[in-house]
């Protein structure tokens, strides 16, 4: 099935950049546009499977996409919101997650390094799931330092706990730390343990627990 896509940039050649990878994908851009007030009457109009979107668009600059899309995500609960941004904005990260509901995504643009990496995090926010950037769950996490069930992870607990809530099942995280899976599931289980969340075979409601675990500290 193809994807409907909203794409929200204001830089010309990186959005037509953008329009043309989708579009080499087979995902179909409804409507690519340059500001929040466009993003969001396209948003409610198209009701895409994913909306792509930068932060910062005219008039003002400063937060005018995120905002377009929280407002279309309340009149359209569950609306996939994969956020593009130059920086880690700890705010835009917890309003982002601040609902508690899955299809949500931010990457860093100078740390998307390939086509690949990018389609994929699209995919998984379209599918319901999360794509968080490691910079923005390690602020999250340094916010959360002195939270005392934060600070009883062990190191290697905290490496999977940063895996965990980029979105990355027991077998991705395995792979990357050179774990087998049921080593990466006890850590997985200490980390609730440890955290006070009920643990859950499903990866989305584990991420989105971990998430909001950290988004409300």
């Amino acid at each position: 099935m193809i994807m409907r896509v909203v794409l929200a940039e204001d830089l010309h050649l990186l959005r037509e950049g953008l329009v043309h990878l989708l579009r080499a994908h087979d995902f179909e851009v409804v409507a690519a546009v340059e500001s929040g007030p466009d993003l969001l009457t396209a948003l409610i109009t198209h009701r895409p499977d994913v909306a792509v979107v930068d932060v910062r668009l005219p008039p003002t600059f400063t937060d005018e996409g995120l905002q377009a899309a929280l407002a279309a995500r309340r009149q359209i609960p569950g609306l996939p919101v994969l956020v593009l941004s130059q920086h880690v904005e700890q705010l835009y990260a917890r309003e982002l997650l601040a609902d508690g509901t899955g299809g949500i995504g931010y990457l860093l643009k100078d740390r998307v390094f390939n086509a690949e990496q990018f389609i994929d995090a699209i995919r998984r926010v379209a599918a319901g799931g999360t794509a968080m950037d490691p910079e923005v769950i390690a602020k999250l996490l340094a916010s959360n330092s002195r939270n005392e069930p934060v600070a009883r992870l062990t190191p290697r607990e905290r490496e999977v706990l940063e895996l965990m809530a980029e979105g990355r099942s027991n077998a991705a995280i395995g792979q990357r730390l050179f774990l087998s899976e049921s080593a990466v599931g006890k850590h997985t289980a200490n980390i609730f343990l440890k955290l006070n969340l009920a643990p859950s075979d499903d990866d989305n409601r584990r991420v989105l627990a971990v998430l909001a675990y950290l988004n409300d500290k």
